[in-house]
């Protein structure tokens, strides 16, 4: 008999839906069925998600699975990067960009069915000083609206208004454009903008409706630019990032590349990485790590039963 494979599957008790623990139950049964050890690991919140997967990482075990949305999946594939253990995703979030690219299910049973017959496949990484992600990253108006949010659904609670209102707080700030160089391919650019964004998830640009898909099936980043607006346009242009309905016009220039360097006058950024908020120091460098993540992803055979496609 071959020896049970041993899984460490980190839940994200915040993340999307509620009810995460009735769903542990049912993922405990489910993989003690199949006859794999799994150690289910609940977690409230990003710090606890980043300790446990650290925690799960230094124990013998084969795969460690990520359960909660795109910010969860990023920050414990984060730190399996270069390791050599794979990463089995369950999606539990609202958008699930990273699950959807690579054809895992959305249903949590068929999910974990992946994790346990799939197969693990390497993909490529984004990283900027040192940080990894594996949809986007961003600069400017994006950013700064994740901060504002945070503060007004602190105040005032999760809605719809609330949200609206983080955009108004945003791009009220008379500082919102950066001014920028950057360095790609040996070209140099220098550019004005409220927004910079690097897509490293080719399904996800699709989704926003943008141009650059043939970037990322390249091996490289699809780089975004936006031009200085007017207020009006501006404030169109937020809501439609908050939303994730981006769309390709002539506000937005895009750049292939695989590695980029920029720099700014200001001295410290706020960057968003797959929605979660860091402070860097210019310049930044972004690159891509290909190959450098092991993920389980459904069989190329189920794929074609299902037709679903990474």
């Amino acid at each position: 008999m071959p020896p049970r494979p041993t899984l460490h599957v980190i839940v994200n008790e915040k993340s999307g839906a509620t009810g995460k623990s009735a769903g542990s139950e049912r993922l405990a049964d489910l993989f003690a069925r199949s006859g794999a050890n799994a150690r289910i690991l609940l977690a409230e919140g990003g710090d606890a998600v980043a300790r446990l997967a650290r925690q799960a990482l230094a124990e013998k075990g084969d795969t460690i699975v990520a359960g909660g949305g795109d910010g969860t999946v990023s920050a414990v594939a984060s730190l399996l990067v270069g390791s050599g253990r794979p990463l089995g995703v369950l999606p539990m979030g609202t958008f699930n960009y990273f699950a959807r690219s690579l054809g895992i299910p959305l249903d949590l049973e068929a999910a974990a069915r992946t994790v346990l017959e799939g197969t693990s496949i390497p993909i490529d990484v984004g990283e900027v000083n040192g940080r990894f992600f594996l949809n986007n990253s961003s600069l400017g108006l994006y950013p700064d609206i994740l901060k504002e949010r945070e503060q007004v659904y602190a105040r005032f609670g999760r809605s719809r208004l609330a949200a609206y209102a983080s955009v108004a707080f945003a791009i009220s700030r008379p500082s919102r454009f950066l001014a920028m160089r950057l360095v790609a391919d040996e070209e140099e650019i220098f550019r004005r903008t409220p927004l910079l964004f690097v897509a490293n998830n080719a399904y996800q640009v699709k989704a926003f409706g943008l141009r650059g898909a043939p970037c990322l099936q390249k091996g490289a980043f699809a780089l975004y630019i936006t031009h200085p607006l007017g207020p009006t346009r501006m404030f169109l242009l937020a809501i439609r990032t908050l939303l994730g309905r981006l769309r390709t016009s002539e506000d937005l220039d895009v750049l292939c590349t695989r590695e980029v360097s920029i720099e700014t006058r200001r001295r410290r950024l706020r960057v968003a990485t797959d929605g979660e908020l860091t402070v860097m120091e210019s310049p930044l460098h972004y690159r891509v790590r290909p190959g450098a993540l092991a993920v389980i992803a459904p069989s190329r055979t189920r794929l074609q039963e299902t037709g679903e496609a990474p």
